[in-house]
């Protein structure tokens, strides 16, 4: 669906959310990535004297060179050959350079099928899994055409998921509880001037109600339930996607479907996050 209008980013009286810029961007697809089907929306232009991405990023770290398409469109095919076959996903994982977003030290690691560190405790998601769970977004929203319509992420982390998300959906809300990686997100995706993505710092089990209502909403953390107001802030005919852990302390993924009839829940399978939590820090 698509949002009747842009809602405001200011910060609630309460304090919990602070309203970050936007960045926009123009960003070159990866060589021998697959296109997205035509219904995709063409890629945001760069507006007048804009900096250029390339010259505002930071430099690419020692040992992996200074073009990082070859790696990405490797990262790609390993990728579809895991079963995922949704070309907007595969062209949107395919596009945003994933080694902008660890730390140096891991760079080498950064198109690897694992999950990396990212500080506090926190991790940035295996490639495989950030596409499963964008996959599963876009199957959600039945009718819809090209980009999904505005989408909740809960746990920005290191800013990855939240590029990504932003080739996918015409807007995105990211909420981070945790100030540490909320300013590096900030930082990571300054330079990529995405005009669609909003950061958010605050407590992301209360969700972010002025958004509402969301086609799709995203969570990068697991708890013990689905939290109410995320349900709430769901539109009807919108799609959740997130770890559930259950009473032996596992985890699965869960994607809940909102009908005017009621809400569908389906358990898939075991994954492994950070656990959802409440409050900032």
């Amino acid at each position: 669906m698509k949002p009747s209008g842009k809602p405001p980013v200011s910060a609630p009286k309460s304090g919990v959310i602070a309203s970050r810029p936007s960045f926009p961007v123009q960003l070159k697809p990866a060589a021998g990535v697959p296109t997205a089907n035509k219904n995709m929306a063409a890629p945001l232009s760069r507006p007048s004297g804009a900096v250029s991405p390339k010259a505002a990023q930071k430099p690419v770290p020692s040992g992996l060179g200074l073009d990082s398409h070859a790696v990405r469109a490797r990262m790609v095919q390993k990728l579809a050959a895991q079963g995922v076959t949704d070309p907007q996903v595969l062209a949107a994982m395919g596009q945003v350079e994933r080694h902008r977003f660890v730390d140096s030290a891991l760079v080498n690691q950064a198109y690897e099928d694992t999950s990396l560190p990212i500080g506090l405790g926190q991790t940035i998601s295996k490639p495989n899994v950030v596409a499963r769970m964008l996959e599963l977004l876009m199957r959600g929203n039945e009718g819809r055409q090209g980009k999904l319509g505005r989408v909740l992420e809960i746990g920005t982390g290191c800013g990855y998921q939240a590029a990504v998300l932003a080739q996918l959906a015409q807007e995105v809300y990211s909420i981070e509880r945790l100030r540490g990686l909320h300013d590096k997100a900030r930082d990571n995706l300054r330079p990529m001037r995405l005009p669609n993505v909003h950061l958010m710092f605050g407590d992301g089990m209360i969700g972010y109600a002025k958004g509402a209502p969301y086609a799709a909403i995203i969570s990068a953390a697991g708890g013990d339930n689905i939290p109410a107001n995320w349900i709430d802030q769901l539109a009807i005919g919108g799609r959740l996607v997130a770890p559930l852990q259950s009473a032996n302390g596992t985890q699965a993924l869960v994607v809940v479907d909102k009908t005017a009839q009621g809400v569908k829940q389906t358990l898939l399978e075991a994954v492994h996050f950070v656990p959802l939590k409440s409050g900032t820090s």
